[in-house]
Order: C-alpha cells, then structure tokens, then sequence
C-alpha cells in the first residue's frame, strides 16, 4: 500500500482533527493529546457527516451530527446511534509531515 503525504503535523493541534481528501475519498487525521497520529475513514457510518469537524477528547472523536463516538485509534463505536465501525488507517510523522498508508 502506498504511503500519501496527508498534512504537515504541526496543522493539526492536540486533540484536533483534521480532513484530507485523497482519490475520491475522504479521511480524518487526528492528534490526541500525547502527540500521536491517527487516520480513519473521514465520514461517520450512521450517516456521512465530516468527523474532522466533530469534537476530539483524548482517543475519541464525536460526530457533530448525531453524537456517536468513535474511537479512533482503533475505529469502534463507543455510543451510538452508529453501530459500525470506522477502517482506520497506519500513519508515521517523517520530516515533519503526516504520512498515512491506503
């Protein structure tokens, strides 16, 4: 799988979240509070509602929408009304830039 050059790490604060758009599809990076990145699908499964713009705490993201939780360093549902899972995806900080593998 290739590796996408997303953002540059120092876009996205600590418990932020970010949106990136790569072949038609849409993802969120996100940063939690001990300065690790993740990457998951960028649209919540109950509907398809940006997660990038829902609140981050710790290891979670909430959709804005409906409230279901996620927790995005392994994609589960916390709270519904979501039921299924986000696909996450492995990232690595090289030279100051968020790299994701898809």
């Amino acid at each position: 799988m290739p590796w996408i050059d997303a953002c540059a790490a120092d876009d996205i604060e600590a418990e932020e979240a970010k949106r990136f758009d790569s072949g038609g599809r849409t993802f969120a990076i996100f940063r939690n509070d001990a300065d690790e990145y993740y990457c998951t699908d960028g649209l919540c499964t109950h509907e398809a509602i940006h997660l990038a713009d829902g609140l981050v705490m710790g290891n979670t993201v909430e959709c804005p929408k409906h409230a279901s939780v996620f927790d995005f360093t392994n994609g589960e549902v916390e709270t519904p009304p979501a039921c299924e899972n986000l696909k996450t995806y492995k990232t690595k900080v090289e030279n100051g830039r968020v790299m994701v593998e898809v």
